[in-house]
């Protein structure tokens, strides 16, 4: 497949990236600083264009099968974070008017505000606080998603994310903003950015999660 890929030099995107062109797809990194991408490959192309704007992104999606995002944002106490609805904003934009109608993105467990009441004190209190505002924005954008009509997209949300490589352990997954506890064992808190890429790129060939939000970690 085609593959127009967006948050390309972010940890996730490069382990999406490198799993993508192992799979013998065809890559468009769409990045802010071609420099910082140090892979190559025959079938990789690195161009640079303005996320938050339509008219810079719509000549990179021409002829993509599909474009997929594992852009992030820093969290920011005094400013409020836009960066996920606005770079989708002009995501959607682009991808109507280049007539690619398929979208894979990444964002995270409890960007629902009530999601994370079950989940324990030390995320309850300290870690949810901290990164609030990065969690409302997700949230924001995967609302966005969900009135469009014209886009067959999918939101993944892994939990905590290191930096490991993939690994062939089954996924667990879960249609909402966490994945619950099963059989009285807690499913784990962190995944490794290599299997998140490893479930992004999936789902290439599955209609099961299209239109869904998705939560996932691994057994």
């Amino acid at each position: 497949m085609k593959i127009a890929v967006l948050g390309a030099t972010g940890q996730t995107g490069q382990f999406l990236i490198k799993q993508a062109l192992e799979q013998g797809h065809t890559v468009t990194a769409i990045v802010r600083n071609p420099a910082k991408l140090a892979v190559h490959n025959d079938n990789l192309k690195v161009v640079k264009a303005d996320i938050f704007a339509a008219e810079s992104l719509k000549d990179h999606f021409k002829d993509q099968d599909v474009v997929m995002s594992c852009l992030g944002f820093p969290a920011s106490f005094f400013s409020g974070v836009t960066g996920y609805t606005m770079s989708m904003a002009a995501v959607v934009s682009a991808m109507r008017e280049a007539r690619v109608s398929r979208l894979i993105a990444m964002t995270s467990w409890y960007t629902e505000p009530n999601s994370g009441t079950q989940s324990s004190y030390l995320i309850r209190f300290l870690l949810l606080p901290m990164i609030r505002s990065v969690l409302s924005n997700m949230y924001e954008m995967e609302q966005s998603l969900a009135k469009t009509q014209d886009i067959n997209w999918t939101v993944v949300r892994p939990p905590g994310l290191k930096n490991l490589p993939a690994t062939a352990q089954e996924f667990l997954t879960h249609e909402g903003y966490f994945v619950p506890e099963s059989n009285n064992q807690p499913p784990r808190s962190a995944v490794g950015r290599g299997d998140v890429a490893r479930f992004m790129l999936s789902l290439l060939n599955s209609n099961a999660w299209v239109k869904k939000g998705v939560a996932i970690t691994t057994k």
